[in-house]
Parts: C-alpha cells; sequence; structure tokens
C-alpha cells in the first residue's frame, strides 16, 4: 500500500464520553470511530441519518451491529470500508485514517486492508469459482498463476475446493456466498466487514455460513464487524450494537 494511507496509531484518548462505553482497551484498537455524522440533502431538505457515533473495536473482537431496516447499518459498513464518506467525525479503520483518501488511495485500501462481504454474492457469471476469488489479487497486478494459487488455497478454507472450475449459477446459495467470503478474504486482510451475510440463505444454510465466518475469523485472526438482522447469529459475537434513531447503545446478548 502506498506510504500515503499510513497513519499514526490513533490517539489512545476516547473521542468522547460515549466511547468509553464501546471500548476493549485490553487490546490494540483496529476501529476506531469518533463523533460520526451522515446526512443527506433531500427533495424534502437535510436527512440525518446518524449523528455523534462513538465506539472502538479492539484487535481480534467480532461486533455485531443490529438494527432496523433504514437505521444506517449498512451506510456505517460502507464508511468503513472506504465506500462512503461521513459527513464529519473521525474514521479508523485497519488503523488507517480513512479522511481525505482520494478515491485511488480509497480503492488501494479496499484491497489491501479490508475484506467486505455483501448480503449478495456479486459473483461474475462468466468466471469460475476459482477465478472469482483471485479477482482482488489480479486487480492489483500479481501473476496469474500466484493469484489462482492463493484462490485455490482460500477455497479449500471454505470446503469449496471440490466447486473451483464451476461458475456462479451452478453453485447453491451458501456455496456462492462462501466463494464470496474466500474472495474477500483472499488478500489477507485485517478487517472483515460483512453486511447481512446470511440475509438471503435459509436458516440451515445461514448458520453453515455464519459457523465458517467463526472459524475463518478465529484462525485467521480477525477483527470483524458482522451486520445482521438475525439476532441469533448476533447473540454469537464477542459485543453487540444496535442503531437506533441514529444513536448506538450496547446490549446483552440475551436482550438482543
Amino acid at each position: 500500500m502506498e506510504s500515503s494511507l499510513s497513519a499514526p496509531q490513533p490517539d489512545p484518548q476516547p473521542f468522547g464520553a460515549a466511547m468509553s462505553r464501546f471500548a476493549a482497551p485490553e487490546h490494540p484498537i483496529v476501529i476506531k470511530i469518533g463523533n460520526l455524522r451522515k446526512e443527506y440533502t433531500t427533495g424534502r431538505g437535510r436527512l440525518v441519518l446518524f449523528d455523534g457515533l462513538s465506539f472502538e473495536v479492539a484487535e481480534g473482537e467480532m461486533l455485531a451491529i443490529i438494527g432496523e431496516s433504514g437505521a444506517g447499518k449498512s451506510t456505517l459498513l460502507h464508511i468503513l470500508a472506504a465506500l462512503d464518506t461521513p459527513s464529519s467525525g473521525d474514521v479508523y479503520s485497519a488503523s488507517t485514517q480513512l479522511r481525505n483518501l482520494s478515491p485511488s488511495q480509497a480503492a488501494s485500501f479496499r484491497n489491501c486492508e479490508v475484506g467486505y462481504v455483501w448480503q449478495f454474492h456479486y459473483l461474475l457469471p462468466e468466471f469460475t469459482a476459482l477465478e472469482n476469488v483471485a479477482m482482488p489479487l489480479l486487480a492489483r497486478g500479481e501473476n496469474r498463476g500466484t493469484a489462482l494459487k492463493s484462490a485455490a488455497k482460500w477455497l479449500n478454507e471454505v470446503e469449496l475446493a471440490d466447486r473451483a472450475s464451476h461458475r456462479a449459477g451452478e453453485l447453491s446459495g451458501g456455496e456462492q456466498q462462501r466463494v464470496s467470503l474466500a474472495r474477500a478474504l483472499v488478500t489477507e486482510p485485517k478487517v472483515l466487514l460483512a453486511d447481512e451475510p446470511t440475509g438471503d440463505l435459509d436458516r440451515r444454510t445461514a448458520g453453515v455460513v455464519f459457523d465458517l465466518i467463526q472459524r475463518l475469523h478465529k484462525s485467521h485472526r480477525l477483527t470483524s464487524v458482522v451486520v445482521t438482522h438475525n439476532e441469533d447469529l448476533a447473540s454469537r459475537c464477542s459485543r453487540i450494537l444496535r442503531l437506533d434513531k441514529g444513536r448506538l447503545e450496547e446490549v446483552a446478548p440475551q436482550l438482543a
């Protein structure tokens, strides 16, 4: 990654009083949000999606963010992935200050530092599972043979080595999502961001995919943020934050 993306480690002091409620200070902080605001201008005036959001995610944590549809969960995840920009506030993701990144720097950040799993798999239908997983490496200019070798390793990690030559339309929904998980992790990122990764799957398949996410989170020492409507799955994460009416609150798993 370009040196211009590097930033000093975030100040260990919290951004505000609310920060201490959502911190895990015994581990290094990988994601840090301070006084975050996101607003849009609409035909009816200004819409404030959220304001004053402050929280931290420690290295190795698996944080679930829950809330009703339209609360801003996906927008918050997009900001952490440098897919969107906040109206104001501080954003460190994978220990990188995301404010003021150029479009090319943001693209490089996404390719190197974070893995992103969408609710829909977005696999390219004309390519095989192996080729789809290799795409992020090919996009950064890696040798095709090396990229395919890494992709094969990650297909094995998600237990789909025998489906490497199959195209997206020849895979089940659960298999498609497992391929997209391999694609997200093939670059060996520090952070995994997952936006409703089981939202399009039946209950049994959702459980299988979430088991896999948890296993890879632990075995590869990831720091993960999972947006989900499934509160049973959220309760299996290290912590749960609920986004409601533009504010975050930490909730106990049994109260999720």
